[in-house]
């Protein structure tokens, strides 16, 4: 199965580590806002706490743009909470705001296309999905570098701007604020003139 942008996001039930509690989970239940659904290898590794605390310190900014923020590995729920549980001084990632899943039969990364095959993990597969559960948004990293938050937030933005005000898109780069253009041959003409 080949997953775009533009398609309906796969829906699944697994279950998930939330506030130190097991809880079963369907991307469904997340109907009616944003999602960012993120793919790492797995727990106790070296790149993953860092993106998973960095995402955790900034979810009150995707809370306040109606946006959820779900992490998926081939973990088990028991290997989710014991990392969880254990110190960030000594390689876990303590209590995080947000829900940690477990795709253990490894069904999640397949269908969304992330599972690399011979390592038996998910590639750090990210995507943004509107609240029709759409997918917006699709950016793929192999094993060794880390994401962006902060870009994630920025193209974040961006779909809900253009998904806002019809008859306008972000050019390069944009940021909250920066001027929009509108699609059309003459009319785009005015971004083209303000930014010389």
């Amino acid at each position: 199965m080949t997953i775009q942008v533009g398609q309906k996001a796969p829906d699944f039930t697994a279950t998930a580590v939330i506030d130190q509690e097991f809880k079963v989970i369907k991307l469904s239940d997340y109907l009616g806002q944003y999602v960012v659904l993120f793919f790492y290898p797995l727990d106790f590794t070296f790149v993953c706490p860092t993106e998973i605390i960095a995402f955790s310190h900034r979810h009150s900014e995707f809370k306040s743009l109606k946006t959820e923020i779900l992490g998926v590995s081939v973990d088990s729920e028991f290997a989710h909470l014991a990392w969880i549980q254990t110190d960030r001084k000594q390689g876990g990632i303590g209590d995080i705001e947000y829900p940690l899943i477990s795709d253990l039969k490894k069904e999640i990364s397949t269908i969304y296309n992330v599972l690399e095959p011979n390592a038996g993990v998910a590639l750090r597969g990210l995507f943004i999905i509107d609240p029709e559960g759409i997918i917006q948004y699709i950016t793929v990293n192999n094993l060794s570098f880390g994401r962006s938050v902060d870009e994630t937030l920025r193209v974040l933005k961006a779909i809900q701007y253009v998904q806002s005000h019809d008859n306008e898109v972000c050019p390069v780069e944009w940021q909250e604020g920066d001027k929009t253009m509108n699609p059309d041959p003459v009319k785009s003409k005015v971004y083209f003139s303000s930014v010389g």
